[in-house]
């Protein structure tokens, strides 16, 4: 359980509550070269024992519910938007123009999913978007060029790197020296009285707000797993760049939608931020802060509050500011080339960079809420894909002795009629004794809900 002890260990855990988990470890569940399988059991494994601990807290028990990890459950639901149908169709999970690209000296990968990206990649190469136009432009520049050209106009694209030249990077020294989890407590205020909990089935987050300001898909994946465990979760994005249906349809379960342009909205949103107990962001750091939601001045308006920030590359060093995915992570970080080769680069078998630091920062959350109810505060939590690559690298350990197999997910799968139609779709991997097995509600199409709390 090296990798549990890990993860459990960067949220703040007490160790002697390690012998409440155990785990299914399962022969052919997320396979890859790295140890992707122990990075999504700990993540879980933290995630579950952290909801375990505040419900005992709030339910006020004497023992903490035992917690069962269960790899064929874990290795499902990182696979959640694969494994989604909506009416009998698959999603459409990386555009046309997201993928590999040769350069004239290497390999480079875009992200162009959303409309505004693929149209600031197109302005770049100066082509019509059309695969075989791009192909022949992106052939005749370096990789770096690419990148850098890309990311100056707001778009999004990544060289390939070896972990070698990845470490030979002021980032990627930057990243390593941060702790996987980053917490801090920014000041005094009161511990803040939550209602007890009881009943069947214990939800440790029941009666707590959130208010979930992100985008794909770990701080999405976070919120889905606050909503598992009772919290009133709003999305809140802006009406100018909606969701893709399909990462609605994967991410929005347990959850409700809404929109409001902050430059305009202020009100609205100051009174939903009045109420809240937890505030989720996952834009590039800093992005947020003109509008008063930087972590201190959260604090100074709602006191007691815990902030949870995720990125891409860490609120730190030179690329701090640059947009990114779980998939340009694995490229710039060398674990395309680990996976695969320089010659043909390879993925890992599941966005588990996007997943696992998704279950990882509602850990976090879910700690500081306990220690929040001890101790006061208001808290910060942050976490980084690039720090969760660095540590699936360099630090997750070795796995256990295998207890079974893995022989698909069709266990952990289940149906429900939605807005948005017949939904196929991944159950959820966090699970302790008397705890939820299934979300309250379904997803609703995105942007359709009151701008206010249930």
């Amino acid at each position: 359980m090296t990798g549990i002890n890990s993860a459990w260990s960067a949220v703040g855990g007490d160790p002697a509550l390690l012998p409440r988990v155990t785990t299914v470890v399962r022969e052919g569940a997320l396979q890859a070269r790295l140890p992707v399988r122990e990075l999504a059991r700990a993540c879980v494994g933290a995630c579950a024992l952290a909801g375990a601990e505040f419900g005992a807290r709030r339910a006020g028990l004497a023992q903490i519910p035992g917690v069962r990890v269960d790899d064929g459950a874990v290795a499902t639901a990182f696979h959640s938007e694969r494994h989604l149908l909506i009416d009998g169709r698959a999603p459409i999970n990386f555009a046309p123009l997201s993928r590999f690209w040769r350069t004239a000296d290497g390999w480079v990968r875009t992200h162009a999913n959303y409309p505004h990206h693929r149209a600031r990649l197109l302005d770049v190469l100066g082509v019509r978007d059309d695969v075989a136009a791009v192909e022949g432009a992106l052939a005749e520049r370096s990789s770096l060029e690419v990148e850098e050209a890309v990311y100056a106009a707001g778009g999004l694209a990544v060289a390939l790197r070896t972990p070698e030249a990845w470490a030979a990077q002021e980032q990627a020294a930057e990243v390593a020296r941060r702790p996987l989890v980053e917490r801090e407590r920014l000041d005094s205020a009161r511990a803040r009285v939550l209602a007890p909990v009881d009943g069947n089935p214990l939800l440790p987050a029941a009666g707590l707000r959130v208010l979930d300001l992100t985008r794909v898909l770990a701080g999405p994946v976070a919120t889905r797993t606050l909503a598992l465990l009772g919290a009133d979760v709003l999305r809140v994005d802006g009406p100018r760049f909606p969701e893709l249906p399909d990462q609605q349809a994967d991410t929005g379960f347990g959850k409700r939608s809404t929109t409001l342009d902050l430059a305009v909205d202020r009100r609205a949103f100051e009174d939903l931020l009045a109420a809240a107990d937890v505030v989720v962001t996952g834009y590039r750091p800093g992005a947020l802060d003109r509008f008063g939601l930087s972590p201190d001045a959260l604090a100074e308006r709602r006191p007691g509050v815990v902030v949870a920030q995720v990125s891409a590359w860490g609120a730190y060093g030179p690329w701090r500011e640059r947009r990114g995915f779980d998939s340009l992570v694995q490229v710039a970080t060398g674990i395309a080339t680990v996976e695969g080769s320089v010659e043909q680069p390879g993925a890992l078998p599941a966005q588990a960079l996007d997943h696992g630091t998704g279950y990882l920062l509602a850990a976090a959350v879910l700690r500081a809420l306990t220690e929040q109810s001890y101790e006061g505060g208001s808290r910060v939590v942050r976490l980084a894909l690039a720090r969760t690559a660095e540590w699936l690298v360099n630090g997750v350990g070795s796995d256990d002795a295998m207890d079974a197999s893995y022989d698909g997910p069709d266990p952990w799968l289940a149906e429900t009629d939605s807005r948005l139609g017949r939904l196929r779709y991944a159950l959820p991997p966090v699970s302790f004794e008397g705890g939820p097995a299934i979300w309250s509600r379904p997803p609703g199409p995105w942007g359709t809900d009151a701008a206010c709390w249930a």
